[in-house]
């Protein structure tokens, strides 16, 4: 039979520029978010984010990016030229990602760092949004842009949410011959994260907000969740590359 369930809905969200080196995106909210609905996710792309709570530096002469992602790094390894092109990966808020997460693109001449405490980030905007709009299940998707290795081309990633439980846990069920999973869990906020961002685009669409309806598999709670979906370096199936991280001198 049909499902009675709605399709699931990405609504972008299109705003004026939002300019570094600071400004107001609780203003953004108001002016550019239609109503929201019980059971909404509304994600953000992390950029905004960092403006809105001042993380712009400006660019100049007397700026050294490779300080700045010393700083900003809690692990990194030795800059390297690719193509012509100069990298240096990290890990920051258990993510792995080139530069700390600074970035120069849609920025006005600043270099844009990350939030700081995205996930207490997507608390507080959570919150905010249910009181305005008077509804108890919303989730909040904090974005960045993401490069999977030996991958070419960018994907979206959640580096902070509140408001749902990130993860659907297979193990001990059956697959479609009756296998019993025994390790399987579904990233569902990297997942939801990644389409909100495709929806995003990359340049000058100016859309920093996707509103996504009619999830079914989303479970919204109360409770902070962010540190269900990561694990340690020495937990992770990359181990063996992620241990030649290491912290900035």
């Amino acid at each position: 039979m049909p499902s009675s369930m709605p399709d699931m809905r990405f609504i972008k969200v299109r705003t004026r520029k939002i300019l570094p080196p600071k400004d107001n995106l609780y203003a953004v909210f108001e002016n550019s978010l239609p109503r929201l609905k019980e059971g909404d996710v509304v994600v953000v792309t992390s950029k905004v984010v960092a403006i809105h709570q001042g993380r712009s530096v400006l660019i100049s002469e007397k700026i050294s990016k490779k300080n700045l992602i010393k700083q900003e790094a809690e692990r990194l390894m030795p800059r390297y030229e690719i193509n012509g092109h100069g990298y240096t990966l990290t890990i920051k808020n258990y993510t792995l990602i080139a530069s700390a997460g600074i970035d120069e693109s849609n920025a006005n001449g600043y270099y844009i760092l990350w939030p700081e405490h995205p996930e207490k980030a997507a608390r507080e905007i959570c919150l905010y949004l249910k009181k305005k709009f008077r509804i108890k299940k919303l989730a909040v998707i904090i974005t960045d842009s993401h490069i999977t290795p030996l991958h070419l081309g960018t994907t979206g990633i959640a580096i902070g949410f509140f408001g749902l439980v990130p993860l659907r846990d297979y193990r001990r069920k059956p697959d479609i011959f009756g296998r019993k999973l025994k390790v399987t869990r579904s990233n569902l906020v990297d997942g939801l994260a990644a389409a909100a961002v495709l929806c995003m685009g990359e340049g000058k669409e100016q859309t920093p907000m996707v509103i996504i309806r009619d999830c079914a598999e989303i479970k919204f709670t109360n409770k902070e969740t962010f540190k269900n979906l990561v694990i340690s370096p020495e937990e992770d199936l990359y181990f063996p590359l992620l241990k030649k991280f290491k912290k900035p001198s």
